[in-house]
């Protein structure tokens, strides 16, 4: 056993979250809904406080010994930041061999405009107006990535972002919707390749959703004012055509839009995207957007947060 080798495979990422489909726009339903009855077969397996810890995501901290121990004891379902590959083998070998329930972890990372190989930012790849230039230097990110044991990035950024005072203006594809609709779409498509099941495939993540880019004064994590027809003309399209794309996951944003936060936020999360574009992969917040809920002033502290989630 002692080699045996545990980075994570999208086979496997199925365990991981109840409403995390592993399997690609272009593969049988056949298979998805396989999937659907083992993730459902799992859930009913899962105590509380397992679910809870399937939803928890840690940056690395402590030592060694103290992350096998949140692993083992099922209270972990991500790691953001693990880059050495031998340290994540460990870590799924002590999830798949020593866990109650044998689900292995999710390795996470921001691989924004490449990973080994560093490619220009999005705005300048942007600028290029070529979709098979940024589809194939986010293929080459996948496979360096995907070879030390990451299977999740936080890409694309398709935020249409207007003002140049808002510093993650580097970071998106500009002020066009149509633009970044079509590179995001290219970038999740490079991300992903074929299938998740590949494994050389990284999950994709289309953020910020939604407005993020319209902060007011350009100031980060600020308050924006978007009537519901400038956000379906300008600031939704692009994450529209991610969800077709196949995107699998999606991150909710900081900003809140008329004094409601995105990440509680039942329009954009529950009517658009899962009801209007029949969305059913996974939603994950931004960092410590949930608690920030009570900066904004729409939970009084982070119990009554996490009851606003949406």
């Amino acid at each position: 056993m002692k080699n045996k080798i545990y980075l994570l495979s999208a086979s496997l990422m199925v365990a991981t979250f109840s409403f995390f489909s592993c399997v690609s726009s272009g593969e049988k339903e056949t298979g998805k809904d396989e999937i659907e009855k083992k993730v459902e077969s799992l859930l009913g397996k899962m105590t509380l406080q397992e679910k809870i810890g399937q939803m928890n995501q840690l940056s690395p901290y402590g030592s060694e010994e103290e992350m096998y121990a949140l692993v083992k004891e099922g209270k972990v379902g991500s790691f953001l930041n693990i880059v050495d590959a031998e340290v994540a083998n460990k870590i799924q070998k002590t999830a798949v061999e020593q866990s109650r329930l044998g689900i292995p972890v999710l390795m996470a990372r921001d691989v924004i405009h490449g990973y080994k190989t560093i490619f220009p930012i999005c705005l300048g790849q942007a600028a290029s107006f070529n979709p098979d230039l940024v589809r194939e230097s986010a293929r080459v990110a996948a496979i360096e990535a995907s070879a030390d044991g990451i299977r999740w990035t936080f890409a694309p950024m398709i935020d249409v972002s207007r003002d140049p005072r808002w510093g993650r203006i580097a970071e998106s594809c500009g002020e066009d919707p149509y633009l970044t609709a079509v590179l995001g779409k290219a970038m999740i498509e490079g991300f992903q390749g074929d299938s998740l099941n590949d494994p050389t495939s990284i999950a994709a993540c289309a953020k910020h959703f939604v407005g993020y880019g319209a902060a007011e004064s350009g100031r980060d994590y600020n308050s924006t004012f978007l009537p519901e027809r400038l956000l379906r003309n300008v600031y939704l399209p692009p994450f529209e055509a991610a969800a077709k794309a196949g995107s699998a996951t999606f991150m909710t944003s900081f900003n809140d839009n008329d004094g409601v936060p995105s990440t509680g936020n039942k329009f954009i999360l529950k009517n658009v995207l899962r009801e209007e574009w029949k969305y059913d992969g996974m939603v994950v917040t931004d960092w410590a957007s949930a608690t920030e809920m009570i900066t904004h002033g729409f939970g009084k502290d982070a119990a009554d947060a996490a009851k606003k989630i949406t």
